[in-house]
């Protein structure tokens, strides 16, 4: 028999699953507060754990129940359902692991009860290599900009500093003119979790910023003030889906035919230091990654490269 507020098929009446809803959200956001809070992570990762957190509570509402009170039997019929509908296991095991950050705090926020999530394995999923570039392409998405346009100095020297640097595309676009340090070389970042780290910036990307911030910038800017290193002409930071198009317009102009992500110049800073015989701890620091095992998958992408070059220039190889 049906219970209050649920039809015959045990499904929760609109009013009723908006309130649940309702409820699921604000303690959503008491959970998001307390992770800005404590962690100090960034918009983009307390965005996504919305998003996930979101999709179960709409899920759980309209089967009668709030988040708070979930149980292990509501998240795997959560992820049961997805992966029916086609979800992969990477999408299934980020999902996961947003709702037992979750259900973690809440377990701490209330000081008892048990976290549904405890006792639910992570998806098996093979971590895919980061596609990067040969220093031959690296080399042509450099030259590809037209640098007699300020805008076109602008991205060149962008792709400069992001070479030089292995910045996330989130740290490059919102860096500001106090972040740079032209004498010393040196960038200083604060990443994620608020770990602040500085980075060489190497000769050829100084030579590029001093002339871009010389002349270039002030074109672009036309008057109009602002902090950004990197400003578009409307005198704002540059967004990262629009560095995303620049990269993609100017691999065409460079005649590299596969389609490359926002961070394929972060991917070949680290797989090139590697090649060079950079130590993988000093690359880990320049990446800004907190654990060893994130940046070891470069090494797997170096010796490939090595292999590679091993078969074709070998006389047995």
């Amino acid at each position: 028999m049906a219970s209050s507020g649920q039809n015959s098929a045990g499904r929760t009446d609109g009013q009723a699953g908006q309130r649940l809803l309702e409820a699921s959200e604000r303690a959503i956001d008491r959970f998001l507060d307390a992770a800005w809070m404590e962690r100090g992570l960034s918009r983009n990762t307390l965005t996504a754990y919305r998003t996930d957190l979101v999709a179960l509570a709409r899920w759980l509402a309209a089967r009668g129940c709030e988040l708070p009170a979930a149980d292990r039997e509501h998240i795997l019929g959560f992820i049961a359902e997805r992966v029916e509908g086609g979800a992969r296991p990477r999408s299934s095991a980020r999902q996961l692991s947003s709702f037992r950050r979750y259900f973690r705090w809440q377990v701490r926020e209330q000081g008892s009860g048990k976290d549904p999530t405890a006792d639910i394995s992570m998806p098996k999923i093979g971590r895919p290599l980061p596609k990067s570039l040969t220093e031959d392409e690296v080399e042509a998405l450099l030259d590809a900009p037209d640098t007699a346009d300020p805008l076109g100095h602008r991205d060149r020297t962008m792709l400069e500093v992001l070479y030089a640097t292995g910045l996330r595309v989130t740290e490059l676009v919102n860096l500001t003119l106090a972040q740079v340090n032209l004498n010393q070389g040196v960038v200083r970042i604060t990443g994620k979790g608020g770990r602040e780290r500085l980075i060489p910036l190497g000769e050829e990307s100084i030579e590029w910023l001093q002339q871009f911030i010389a002349g270039p910038r002030a074109e672009i800017l036309a008057e109009k003030q602002t902090d950004y290193l990197f400003p578009t002409r409307r005198g704002d930071r540059m967004t990262r889906q629009a560095f995303w198009h620049i990269i993609k317009r100017y691999s065409q102009r460079a005649g590299i035919a596969r389609a490359l992500s926002p961070h394929v110049l972060r991917h070949a800073f680290a797989t090139h230091l590697l090649n060079h015989g950079a130590d993988l701890r000093v690359v880990q620091m320049l990446l800004g990654h907190s654990d060893l095992s994130t940046t070891q998958i470069y090494t797997h992408v170096a010796r490939e490269r090595l292999r590679d070059l091993h078969a074709r220039h070998h006389p047995r190889g």
